[in-house]
């Protein structure tokens, strides 16, 4: 077998693999569409194939009817695995138990997959102590569980006339949880709201 088949085959489980991992469950359920989707023993049109076994080895080119005599002797099936190669290139293996493990693999990442967020806390200009004192504590385990921190001061009427006393309010917030979070994004200005974004540091 040739680079370019070779390649086309890498390219194949390579996207597979990036899919699940990045997107987690709806991507999953696409690659697993996207490989049921592949054309299996009679589904197979090309006349001339390429041929791996079930244990990677290669076989050469045989015709289509070779390689699928060759599967059904041993009771698996001959799935087409680079379409585009030229001739495209088939791999026999056990299909069902094929998709069996990988739909057990994906279950398993997706448990292990924790869905991060930005969490929302919104405040006053004039934020009393008591009241800072408890918001803060509500950012700190946000971002201890892994999420970024969005914290929202809202000005009204007014109270936009003191834009300052919200920027205070903010580093404050920053001060407070400078032991676990880093501005990730200072403070912004954006019609009657003013925000800051905290995420948790990198576990040394």
């Amino acid at each position: 077998m040739d680079w370019f088949v070779l390649k086309q085959i890498n390219f194949f489980y390579a996207k597979i693999k990036i899919c699940t991992i990045k997107f987690g469950d709806i991507t999953s359920r696409r690659c697993f569409t996207i490989k049921q989707e592949l054309p299996i023993n009679e589904q197979i049109r090309a006349k001339e194939v390429q041929v791996i076994n079930e244990n990677g080895e290669k076989l050469g080119k045989h015709t289509l009817n070779e390689a699928l005599d060759m599967a059904f002797e041993k009771k698996l099936d001959l799935v087409l695995v680079a379409p585009n190669a030229e001739p495209p290139v088939c791999k026999i293996m056990n299909y069902g138990k094929y998709k069996f493990e990988q739909a057990k693999k994906e279950k398993e990442a997706r448990k292990k997959q924790k869905v991060l967020e930005t969490k929302e806390i919104r405040v006053t200009p004039n934020i009393e102590q008591h009241d800072f004192e408890f918001k803060s504590k509500n950012a700190r385990k946000f971002l201890e569980d892994g999420n970024k921190v969005k914290i929202t001061v809202k000005f009204r009427g007014r109270e936009l006339n003191y834009v300052k006393l919200g920027e205070e309010a903010l580093n404050k917030f920053v001060e407070d949880l400078s032991d676990i979070a880093s501005l990730e994004k200072k403070p912004l200005l954006e019609g009657k709201n003013m925000f800051i974004i905290l995420a948790k540091k990198a576990d040394k």
